[in-house]
């Protein structure tokens, strides 16, 4: 087993890389510029050019592709969206006309419905509401047509709300330490929405039981519970040793977000994967490397 790894310079990526590489498996980087320790090759996905020169070099059996344009806030409404569409599918086609045999890609839970339940594959109706969500859900059509068409298998990862070290300072978690900390003026939050929380580090385990196992299918990377903001705003601030109420106090600083965004995860854990990371060990984790 030979993967060909995207991404892996990421906040995600490098957690899954070293999911990945822990396991004893071979993992080659695929980028613009190294990132990452071990073997790499350098390439631009948005060039047909360069992904056909990169997949013919690997030789890899199994592609694990992450990248996609998520500059934070800008990624919702951004036209390259449709670049990585195509950048994506072609990389897929490519990596399976080579002879490859799995591909595992990073999707959203931005692909489903709203709705007050929690989302679960192959049930909960797919109907995304932004440029973004569309744009994923268009990638993983096109993605498992190219792996049938090669008779290649692919699992297709609907990732929930990841947290943790090494995160973007602008996401709420690192918004959150800094303004309890007095980085930055306290802001807003919907105090009732529920969201679920993932650590990074289970999403890199999940990501690497996804590209040994064999199945097909969308599968969501999520822990199965949704945890009130206000409850992780109270949790900062308790190992913190801060007061919450100049954030618990604002008014939300995003009116009309969802009210949940919750996944079932079962169908991911018959493959062998739990969750480990509680939210509380997790912030512990993000606050030691302050």
């Amino acid at each position: 087993m030979r993967v060909l790894l995207t991404g892996a310079g990421g906040f995600l990526g490098r957690y899954v890389h070293q999911s990945l590489t822990s396991r004893g498996i071979e993992t080659i980087a695929l980028g613009r510029t190294q990132q990452v320790p071990g073997a790499f090759i350098a390439a631009d996905l948005l060039n047909p050019l360069n992904v056909e020169t990169a997949v013919a070099q690997a030789g890899a059996t199994h592609l694990v592709h992450l990248a996609w344009y998520v500059e934070h806030g800008k990624f919702w409404q951004s036209p390259l969206n449709s670049d990585w569409v195509d950048a994506t599918a072609y990389l897929a086609e490519t990596f399976c006309k080579a002879g490859g045999r799995r591909v595992v890609a990073a999707g959203t839970c931005f692909e489903y419905a709203q709705t007050d339940d929690p989302a679960i594959e192959d049930v909960t109706p797919v109907q995304p509401r932004t440029p973004y969500g569309i744009a994923k859900d268009e990638a993983r059509g096109r993605v498992m047509t190219a792996c049938a068409r090669y008779g290649a298998s692919c699992a297709w990862g609907r990732i929930f709300v990841p947290y943790g070290t090494g995160e973007n300072a602008q996401r709420l978690l690192p918004s959150l330490i800094a303004a309890l900390t007095g980085g930055r003026p306290p802001f807003g939050v919907n105090r009732p929405a529920l969201r679920d929380f993932i650590n990074a580090a289970d999403l890199g385990e999940a990501f690497a039981v996804l590209a040994a196992a064999e199945e097909s299918g969308a599968y969501n990377i999520s822990t199965g519970e949704g945890v009130k903001i206000e409850t992780v705003v109270r949790e900062v601030a308790a190992q913190l040793g801060a007061d919450p109420a100049p954030i618990l106090d604002l008014p939300s600083a995003r009116p009309g977000e969802p009210g949940v965004i919750v996944g079932d995860c079962r169908k991911l854990e018959v493959l062998g994967w739990r969750p480990r990371v509680s939210l509380k060990e997790g912030v512990a984790r993000m606050i030691a490397r302050l």
